[in-house]
């Protein structure tokens, strides 16, 4: 049985990993939380465009920093209430149209993805896909130290990650598929036997021209 592996951001959702850390910011417990968290988002937010541009990982772990102090019964409870009030509503209409025609194919679905686990569970129940590969926070005693448990996903190591998978699941890389919207995603893309690129940025859909990739536009006007 073949698999069909997601990125997330981009790909599947017109949003990126900052809107549900924003989401989860401005509903802390009390007001001043909230105030105190967003001026401390605001003046590491340099520190986070430097990031951005070395090296995706580090943005990720810098980002993640927001979510120190964090209960898990928080984090979980406020999990449901930005999926409703981010991610649902940021999906790409023909997304699930895509997702469901790889499970109609019998194809495992993966959703591999930068941003935490607890949402992206429930975006792959929304969606119907079967496996998730997402970062994790670390917690200690029930609260977010804001650092993310190794593996942290994002840029190449995703293409490891997709290799680990399928080997567990007794997949043939050169039978699955992979699907992005980031040139950042190349390696993942590179490792299966049916690379797309959906929703392209510029560099990613200029390398899908010269080796046949196919480009999918998943239409965000679509009712």
């Amino acid at each position: 049985m073949a698999a069909s592996y997601f990125d997330v951001d981009g790909t599947l959702l017109r949003t990126n990993l900052i809107h549900p850390t924003l989401y989860y910011i401005l509903h802390q417990r009390t007001p001043f939380r909230s105030a105190e968290k967003l001026a401390r988002a605001f003046w590491q937010a340099p520190r986070m465009v430097w990031a951005e541009l070395q090296d995706r990982r580090l943005f990720n772990e810098a980002l993640f920093m927001s979510y120190e102090g964090m209960s898990r019964d928080r984090l979980l409870v406020l999990a449901d209430d930005a999926f409703e009030s981010v991610m649902k509503r940021a999906l790409y209409p023909a997304a699930k149209d895509l997702v469901s025609r790889c499970r109609d194919e019998g194809q495992d679905v993966v959703l591999v993805s930068g941003a935490l686990d607890f949402l992206m569970d429930r975006l792959a129940a929304h969606l119907g896909a079967t496996h998730v590969i997402a970062n994790r926070l670390e917690i200690k005693d029930d609260f977010a130290t804001g650092r993310l448990l190794r593996p942290v996903v994002a840029g190449p190591e995703k293409a490891r990650l997709v290799r680990e998978h399928a080997r567990e699941h007794g997949h043939d890389l050169d039978d699955c598929f992979a699907y992005s919207d980031s040139y950042s995603d190349v390696p993942m893309l590179s490792v299966v036997g049916h690379p797309a690129a959906v929703n392209p940025d510029s560099k990613l859909s200029k390398l899908a021209r010269t080796y046949g990739w196919p480009v999918l536009t998943l239409d965000k006007d679509k009712n």
